[in-house]
C-alpha cells in the first residue's frame, strides 16, 4: 500500500513537472513569434526614401520604346523599377516571382526591369527568362538617379510619383513586403512591426 501511494506521489509531481515546462515553452515561443517578424526588404538607401518624390525620367527600353519613370502615372498605377543585373545569381533565381507578381497585381501596378552595362548581356537574359513582355531600361543614369548600389533592389511608386516603398530583394516574401508597407502606408514592413510593438501615445 505505501509503494502504491509514493507512485502516485511520484507520479503527480512528473506531471506537474511535465506541465511547467510545457507552459515555460509555450511562453517562449510566444516571445520568439513577437521577436522573429516578417521579414521584409531592407531600405538601403543613401539618396531616397519613402515619401520623396520619384526622380522623373523618359529612358528607352531595350525593345527601343519610351517609357516614363516617375511622376504621374496616366493610368491611374503604381510601378515598380526592379533593378538587376544578368551576372547576379538572386536576380535570376526571382525573376520568376516578379513575373508571377506582375501578373497577379497587374490591375493595379507595372513593372519596369532596369539595369546597366552591355546591351548584349541583357538580351540575353531578357530572351533566357521571357521578359520580352516587360520594359527593360538599360541605363547607368536610372541607377544613379536612383542610389542604386545592391542588387537585386526595387522601388515601388505611387500613381503620382511618390517613392512609397523600397529595399533589397532576396525572396517573394520582401517582393511582397513592398506592397504591405504602400498599403500600410509605411516606409517598410519593419516600421509597420514598429509601430504595432510600440504604438504612438
Amino acid at each position: 500500500m505505501d509503494l502504491l501511494v509514493i507512485s502516485n506521489i511520484v507520479l503527480w509531481i512528473i506531471v506537474v513537472v511535465f506541465a511547467v515546462i510545457i507552459y515555460a515553452l509555450t511562453r517562449q515561443i510566444g516571445v520568439l513569434y513577437e521577436r522573429v517578424a516578417p521579414a521584409g526588404a531592407l531600405a538601403i538607401n543613401q539618396k531616397l526614401e519613402a515619401g520623396q518624390v520619384a526622380p522623373e525620367l523618359t529612358l528607352q527600353t531595350m525593345g527601343s520604346t519610351l517609357v516614363n519613370v516617375g511622376g504621374a502615372r496616366d493610368n491611374g498605377h503604381s510601378q515598380l523599377l526592379f533593378f538587376i543585373s544578368p551576372t547576379c545569381p538572386v536576380c535570376k533565381t526571382l525573376l520568376p516571382a516578379i513575373k508571377s507578381a506582375a501578373k497577379a497585381e497587374a490591375d493595379w501596378v507595372d513593372v519596369v526591369f532596369a539595369s546597366d552595362g552591355k546591351n548584349d548581356d541583357h538580351q540575353g537574359l531578357i530572351d533566357q527568362q521571357g521578359l520580352t513582355s516587360f520594359p527593360y531600361i538599360v541605363s547607368e543614369v536610372l541607377g544613379k538617379s536612383f542610389g542604386i548600389a545592391k542588387l537585386p533592389y526595387a522601388v515601388l511608386m505611387n500613381q503620382d510619383g511618390v517613392i512609397a516603398s523600397m529595399g533589397i530583394i532576396n525572396s517573394r516574401e520582401h517582393i511582397d513586403s513592398l506592397f504591405e508597407a504602400k498599403e500600410h502606408q509605411v516606409a517598410s514592413i519593419q516600421e509597420f512591426m514598429s509601430k504595432q510593438a510600440y504604438p504612438a501615445k
